[in-house]
């Protein structure tokens, strides 16, 4: 992993140098895992001299969702940390892609299994960051840990303490060869990988889990159904997906802010398709390279611009 490479954080109220957004080690947060948060991704566009911040508002009216769901309190406002936001990203005069994380937490050194009664704390900080998984196809598993569903840990909610699901699938398959994980649910079908969604192609459809099968919510996820069906034209089907129809898909690929839109070219040692990419998870990787580097006037709207002109 590179070196961080940012000067500030957002950290009680204030925009300040990061070496002093420090909490305790008694941070209830920090012992019990108790705390939301986002993934934003912001794009460097040098023919603009441009940085633009990809589905900003989507991102923080998620975060505050999260919040509700986990009885935390934001106290700010969309608009406010939206502002604070492309404020910090001013501040750090980024010339280069970046990823901006919002974390919402309970900040009292408590030793205190519980999530009323505490203090909720709000932070922001970015970094340079270029590719989540550095392949440019992705190899993947089954993971044996199985997803936490809507009943024990929200995955609706980006909850701090459900990543060590995910940290555990990964850290598996990497271990064993892989690059990524993807996660089974209590039920035994489909959910996604460890951070990200998995659409599947058949037929000449889309097809992805719903969210019922205990899926984020994720922003990159509707996006991909949005292009899919306006640009390419494809049906969209959201419906459980058995393990061994991924074996048998003529394509496959992983979405989200952190991975992008990344192709699967192997599943537990099976080709899928014809192992290489696909052209429906090319077409889609394409068009949401330049949505995303604000190239496409109809989805200009999702970019935030941060720099004055």
């Amino acid at each position: 992993m590179p070196a961080p490479n940012n000067r500030f954080a957002f950290f009680n109220g204030a925009i300040v140098p990061i070496e002093q957004a420090t909490v305790s080690v008694m941070t209830n947060a920090l012992n019990y895992g108790t705390g939301c948060f986002e993934g934003i991704r912001g794009y460097w566009v040098p023919e603009e001299e441009q940085l633009l911040v990809f589905h900003l508002r989507a991102h923080m009216e998620r975060l505050r969702r999260s919040c509700h769901i986990l009885y935390m309190h934001l106290p700010y406002s969309v608009d406010e940390l939206c502002a604070i936001c492309i404020e910090l990203l001013r501040r750090e005069g980024f010339r280069e892609d970046v990823y901006i994380r919002p974390l919402v937490y309970k900040s009292d050194p408590a030793i205190a299994v519980q999530m009323n009664g505490l203090t909720d704390a709000f932070t922001l900080f970015a970094v340079g960051f270029g590719q989540y998984l550095a392949n440019p196809t992705v190899r993947a598993c089954i993971a044996s840990w199985r997803r936490i569903d809507d009943n024990m840990i929200p995955s609706r909610a980006k909850a701090c303490g459900a990543y060590l699901n995910s940290a555990l699938a990964k850290t598996e398959a990497l271990l064993n060869g892989y690059d990524e994980a993807i996660v089974l649910g209590s039920d035994g079908q489909v959910s996604e990988a460890s951070a990200a969604n998995l659409f599947i192609v058949r037929g000449g459809a889309l097809i992805t889990p719903p969210l019922t099968s205990d899926v984020l919510e994720g922003i990159t996820r509707q996006v991909v159904v949005q292009l899919a069906r306006d640009e390419l034209g494809l049906s969209v089907v959201e419906r459980p997906i058995d393990r061994t129809e991924l074996y048998v898909a003529d394509e496959a690929f992983f979405c989200g802010t952190g991975v992008e839109i990344k192709p699967i070219v192997e599943i537990d040692r099976r080709a899928i398709g014809n192992g290489q990419v696909g052209p429906i998870g090319s077409a889609l990787a394409r068009r949401y390279a330049q949505v995303v580097r604000g190239q496409v006037p109809a989805y200009r709207p999702w970019c935030t611009p941060v720099y004055e002109k």
